[in-house]
């Protein structure tokens, strides 16, 4: 193992003793210390040295991992309005390393991106660039914003080749409500935008805005024109959406081209939101479908804390009056929190995600997606000392999704203690579930 021939002879700032190493990268998976040195993974090895260690973290009985990366994240503050998140609640205070924010900022909004979030954060944030020049304003409620005519092919490529330290890849969308609107014309810019740029496309699925006009889209023939476009790389988002336009149709069976688009190397994210169902989730796994990323989907409408109902309400007269099916505050019940990165890894190791492959999801397998994968995702010698410490819990646990619909567990995850370069953070968040918090 690399950097385990000279551990006898080493000093480190921290040690992680004792804990279960699960690092899909390096297929590691068993008892191992983790010692940091200056920032970075100094060593990964058994019985590493502690007496010269500047502070020793007992693991015992806990899951050690690669720091986490939320795939789908709201984090432009302010700018999204009530949308976007603080990226360090969402971050590092929940125990999550790095957030790939979804569409939020644009060709023209992506200055003050780098400079009001991704500079200021203790997170390392990076994002997928919006298609729009609107960016992911308030949700991308306002419909008019969104339409083929709002892009700017050539504006956004340049962004995108200017900015290769935080831009990652493009956000787009093809659901009933884009379709209805402009057919496939959005997703087709996205395309040129992508390729000419040569970064992957993430595209949103299942139902965000009423259809136009009461037109009648199927969403089963939509999957039929739009998977046709996506390349190697692209991802599609949303597998489990309890809302029309997913992989499933009435019957509860997954498209044909769903498989064909994973045979030649379209990922799937699951992108939980306040829209995963989990009757979805059961039938897509039990047809064969193993999503490749976990992101959180995290933003301010479903969240409880901050007044997030009354911000939906505030903007439920965008589209003719109709809220976006995306948006319910009626899927959040209650003052505290209903879900995390961590809560949606619990809900997948309730549907039989095994913990490996659960563990690649939210690190390696996440890296490579954004094509990260040879700074980020592994606890590889050398690298930036990301580090997650997780408790499994066992007990009898009640998990509720955005239908309202509950399934039991006998395990769920919390975040115990997280390093970020080093750096040893709490989950102190208030957006974390109560269970899941740490007093400050």
């Amino acid at each position: 193992m690399s950097g385990q021939q000279d551990a006898s002879a080493a000093t480190f700032d921290v040690v992680i003793r004792g804990g279960r190493v699960i690092d899909p990268a390096n297929r590691l998976d068993g008892r191992f210390d983790v010692g940091v040195k200056d920032g970075v993974i100094a060593a990964v090895a058994a019985d590493l040295p502690t007496a010269q260690a500047a502070r020793v973290i007992d693991a015992a009985g806990k899951l050690v991992t690669p720091g986490l990366i939320d795939t789908h994240a709201h984090v432009f503050q302010h700018i999204a309005g009530p949308f976007g998140l603080n990226p360090d609640e969402v971050g590092v205070q929940s125990g999550v390393a790095t957030l790939i924010d979804q569409g939020g900022p644009s060709c023209l909004t992506l200055d003050g991106f780098r400079k009001f979030i991704v500079e200021p954060a203790k997170t390392r944030v990076r994002c997928f660039l919006s298609t729009y020049l609107a960016g992911g304003l308030y949700g991308h409620i306002h419909s008019s914003l969104y339409g083929p005519e709002q892009i700017n092919v050539d504006a956004t490529v340049r962004a995108i080749r200017a900015n290769p330290d935080i831009v990652v890849g493009l956000k787009s969308h093809a659901e009933p409500g884009h379709y209805s609107r402009w057919g496939l014309a959005v997703l087709e810019k996205s395309k040129e935008i992508a390729r000419e740029a040569g970064v992957p496309t993430y595209v949103h699925l299942g139902t965000l805005w009423p259809v136009l006009d009461g037109r009648t889209v199927d969403p089963q023939a939509l999957l039929v024109e739009m998977i046709p476009l996506m390349d190697e790389g692209d991802i599609l988002a949303h597998p489990f959406t309890r809302h029309p336009s997913g992989f499933t149709d009435e019957a509860g069976q997954v498209h044909p081209l769903v498989f064909e688009a994973m045979a030649r190397g379209v990922m799937i994210d699951v992108g939980r939101g306040n829209h995963f169902s989990i009757k979805v989730a059961r039938q897509v796994l039990d047809a064969g479908v193993m999503p490749d990323t976990l992101g959180a989907d995290l933003h301010g409408y479903n969240i409880s804390r901050g007044g997030a109902r009354r911000a939906v309400a505030a903007f439920a007269t965008a589209n003719d009056g109709k809220l976006q099916t995306g948006m319910d505050p009626t899927a959040v019940g209650g003052d505290d929190p209903a879900f995390s990165l961590y809560y949606a890894m619990s809900e997948m190791l309730a549907l039989g995600v095994d913990l490996p492959h659960l563990v690649a999801m939210t690190t390696s397998n996440a890296a490579r997606m954004c094509r990260l994968g040879d700074t980020l995702g592994s606890l590889a010698v050398g690298r930036a000392s990301d580090v997650a410490i997780l408790d499994l819990q066992t007990g009898d646990f009640t998990m509720r999704d955005g239908c309202g619909e509950t399934m039991t567990s006998t395990q769920r995850l919390r975040p115990h203690l997280a390093l970020q370069g080093g750096v040893v953070m709490e989950p102190v968040s208030e957006l974390l579930p109560a269970w899941e918090r740490r007093a400050a």
